[in-house]
């Protein structure tokens, strides 16, 4: 079986993940590609599509929300995701069980006794009315009924794990500061979610590893339930394996793959990407040291971002007072500070309201 080194895993994530060319094609194909961006601080797509879209307008992003055909919804690994109508629709309720399993995780003790299906429904019967609520004010119509758990508990349950609910712009907007309110999908898109299969089978499960793979490919079962939080995945990947092949990695762990997937050579040139907040191009894996480095692993949890030299994690950057500044993680040679310098000041552009082309690299 061939053997994947680091480097080659390295070129065919950013192939797959828009970052070693930029791509020419729509947002709403390019967020559908990429299985949904981490969305919870919301700002935080903009720079994810503009360091993967060659002609990227903020707008486009902000016309897709308002005209619902993207969505911020908590979903894989309970997380905020930016994802399209379509897949929130398709993969919810496959996420159902984890969603409630990840919430009492963290307040079993304050839910214990609690009828998740009454709660549901109380729940339901609130937003009846078609008026978005936030989180808290969703916990305190139902508190009454059941005042021991708290705010805190009722309203996570209630908002990311038993109702299907979507974040209403103006969050996620450009350059807008806006509370989250939540609304059903139901209401939002006109349509419940799809139920699963009434025979058992699991056509969601097999979409969802074909459309991992084809983001994140070459990767293992690990890392696809890392990205997912899904566990229940051995029986889709078990379905589709005839279609896909095997490689393994100097672990030798097996890694799958789309048989027609790009895989690039390794010695394939990777410009320099700035990427956003918990982009999914790092957290994506179980295994992230074919793009990040042990040693700075925590970067991709603490919400730093990120820039990437030679396709790989290699500095921070922050940006304030229309200045990006980026701080190495290790020294750069005079050409991948130039090339940094060169991408910070677009960056500095792109995100500026005063036409900004500032751009400072540290050390």
């Amino acid at each position: 079986m061939t053997v994947l080194d680091a480097r080659a895993l390295n070129r065919a994530t950013l192939a797959r993940q828009l970052l070693l060319d930029r791509a020419d094609v729509p947002v709403l194909d390019a967020v559908a590609h990429l299985g949904g961006m981490q969305a919870q601080e919301p700002q935080e797509p903009f720079v994810g599509l503009w360091s993967r879209l060659r002609s990227f307008h903020p707008a486009a992003l902000c016309d897709l929300l308002t005209e619902r055909h993207l969505v911020r919804t908590h979903l894989m690994r309970r997380t905020v995701h930016l994802v399209t109508a379509d897949d929130l629709l398709a993969w919810r309720a496959r996420h159902d069980a984890m969603l409630r399993g990840r919430v009492l995780g963290v307040y079993r003790q304050e839910l214990d006794g609690v009828d998740l299906d009454e709660l549901a429904a109380a729940g339901r019967a609130v937003l009846a009315d078609g008026e978005p609520r936030s989180m808290s004010e969703l916990a305190r119509a139902v508190a009454d009924r059941w005042p021991r758990p708290g705010p805190r508990a009722l309203g996570e349950m209630l908002v990311a794990a038993l109702i299907p609910m979507v974040q209403l712009p103006p969050r996620g907007l450009w350059r807008t500061r806006a509370g989250v309110r939540n609304l059903p999908v139901a209401s939002w898109l006109g349509r419940e979610v799809d139920p699963p299969a009434p025979d058992g089978s699991d056509a969601v499960g097999a979409a969802l590893v074909r459309r991992y793979l084809a983001a994140f490919g070459p990767a293992a079962s690990a890392d696809l339930r890392a990205w997912s939080g899904l566990a229940g995945l051995p029986a889709a990947i078990a379905s589709v394996r005839e279609e896909l092949v095997s490689f393994r990695d100097e672990r030798g762990r097996e890694l799958l793959d789309l048989p027609d997937a790009p895989r690039p050579d390794p010695g394939t040139p990777a410009p320099v990407r700035f990427l956003s907040a918990f982009d999914n191009a790092v957290l994506g894996y179980q295994d992230r040291r074919r793009i990040i480095d042990d040693e700075d692993r925590g970067l991709s949890v603490t919400g730093a971002r990120v820039v990437l030299v030679d396709g790989r994690v290699a500095a921070t950057w922050t940006v304030e007072a229309d200045t990006v500044t980026v701080t190495p993680l290790r020294r750069l040679s005079r050409a991948d500070r130039t090339a940094v310098a060169e991408e910070g000041r677009a960056l500095a552009s792109f995100l500026s309201d005063q036409e900004s082309d500032r751009v400072r690299v540290t050390g």
